[in-house]
């Protein structure tokens, strides 16, 4: 049999001695973030070079970095990856401890898998968008603790302990509420028009705001408006993206203050569900210029099955999301520098359900797993296998994982599925189907870790990041 779930990151037993080394470090090397009120803010660092290659740049004081010759800015980047099971969230579920709020980040990007059932109403007639807009409210009540103003819409669903009211109301209108006084000038080129000089690289970044046409707003996504009744000025973090694709939602949350700096936003989806194209599977991919560096974050929910080969449909879906995956040509400017392609973006981060299965037998699996033998299961994981032969994700990083699988579990419980006889009809072999990649320079992965929540068959999966962008010109001043 199976053991049992195991909470937080453990660690070979073979690497406690570097644990505690790499505590006393992380400790040394805490800092206080200007942003963080006064809150400190914990390197957990790895335990090889690979996955935490930490400069100490990027954990001076942003005040300090502001003023670097290089014109740098480090942020805090939480990113979240979760499949829920097609389960609509009740206003009980807390998500505090998955997404952190003691350690304070500056963006957030959270992706869902499966928030809705994956039947043929919500992928051949019309999605429902109302777990979309429970779990925006619930991120909403934890971000937004101190300033928490409940979402209201025509009708609303009231919880039986009365903590928490869900709105009956439409994704869109949902999102308008969340959103601060800049949501306008996101998805539009702010670039002036008449000042293009030749062969100017860096004049798209500049997107003074009072160029902005207030009118001039893309329509690719419905989701902007007027703010709702959640007032700009009460809220700590602004919504910055939100997008569901039948089952795959994505969204992104920042600091307030930081959205001023965020432009030529945009969207994209690529299905790669039944027939190849519709959209139970596939990914969300989200663009934005930040001050004056690329960032796209893509949420992906990639090919099922653990027989033999099906690592490499899941191969295939990658390949096919970098292809088809263009972002629309929003900016004015003829030299601007704003990708249309994945690749082409200064830093990016794929998270999701990406699917992949350790390669050995469910026996196998369960002996080691009863022995903790880490390595050994990671050695046997299809993602580390295609990535090291080249196969897939060439050039992209991703931490070394010191956590027992996250799929798959009996629900509301810590025990894998199979383990008793009542579940051994939905047996799957334990896997790390929950990741988390990154790609390009100056991104320094801070902790990798799964969270211990039994809503679902899968367990969370979290990673923080700083992530460095080059600044404004006039950045620290209007920060």
């Amino acid at each position: 049999m199976i053991g049992v779930g195991f909470s937080g990151i453990t660690l070979m037993n073979q690497d406690r001695t570097n644990q505690q080394a790499s505590s006393l470090i992380g400790k040394i090397l805490s800092v206080k973030g200007r942003n963080q009120s006064n809150k400190e803010i914990e390197v957990r660092f790895g335990f090889s070079e690979e996955q935490y290659d930490l400069p100490l740049q990027p954990l001076l004081s942003r005040e300090k970095s502001t003023k670097a010759a290089s014109e740098n800015i480090s942020f805090r980047v939480f990113v979240a990856t979760w499949n829920v099971g097609g389960k609509s969230p009740d206003s009980k579920l807390n998500l505090d401890d998955i997404l952190q709020v003691r350690e304070e980040s500056d963006i957030y990007v959270l992706g869902f898998q499966e928030i809705v059932p994956l039947n043929a109403g919500n992928v051949l007639v019309i999605e429902d968008n109302e777990p979309a807009v429970k779990w925006l409210t619930l991120i909403n009540r934890s971000l937004n603790k101190a300033n928490f103003v409940p979402l209201r819409g025509p009708r609303s669903i009231g919880s039986p302990g009365g903590s928490l009211v869900f709105p009956k109301t439409s994704l869109r209108k949902a999102s308008k509420a969340l959103r601060t006084e800049n949501k306008r000038k996101l998805k539009t080129c702010n670039c002036p028009i008449g000042l293009e000089r030749k062969n100017s690289k860096e004049f798209c970044f500049r997107c003074p705001q009072s160029q902005t046409n207030e009118n001039d707003i893309s329509s690719e996504d419905d989701e902007d408006g007027p703010n709702g009744p959640s007032s700009a000025n009460s809220i700590k973090y602004s919504l910055v993206a939100s997008k569901q694709m039948v089952g795959i939602f994505l969204t992104v949350w920042m600091r307030k203050e930081l959205v001023q700096y965020v432009s030529h936003l945009r969207i994209s989806c690529v299905g790669r569900g039944i027939l190849g194209c519709l959209g139970n599977k596939g990914c969300i991919s989200v663009s934005m210029l930040f001050h004056k560096t690329t960032l796209c974050f893509l949420c992906s929910h990639l090919a099922s099955g653990e027989k033999e080969g099906d690592e490499l449909r899941r191969n295939s879906d990658v390949i096919e999301i970098l292809r088809n995956t263009q972002f629309p040509r929003i900016c004015k400017t003829s030299n601007s520098r704003v990708p249309e392609k994945i690749l082409d973006h200064d830093r990016v981060i794929w998270l999701g359900d990406l699917n992949y299965r350790i390669a050995l037998s469910y026996s196998d699996t369960g002996k080691l797993l009863k022995e903790k033998a880490w390595d050994t299961l990671y050695n046997n994981d299809q993602l580390k296998i295609e990535r090291e032969a080249g196969r897939v994700f060439k050039g992209w990083k991703e931490g070394k994982i010191y956590f027992a699988p996250t799929y798959k579990y009996s629900l509301n419980s810590d025990i894998y599925a199979g383990e008793t006889v009542e579940t051994k009809s939905k047996r799957r072999t334990p896997a790390w189907c929950d990741r988390i990649l990154w790609r390009g320079s100056e991104i320094y992965q801070l902790s990798y870790e799964r969270k211990e929540s039994r809503f679902s068959d899968h367990r969370p999966v979290c990673a923080t990041f700083w992530v460095s962008v080059e600044a404004m010109e006039d950045g620290s001043k209007r920060r």
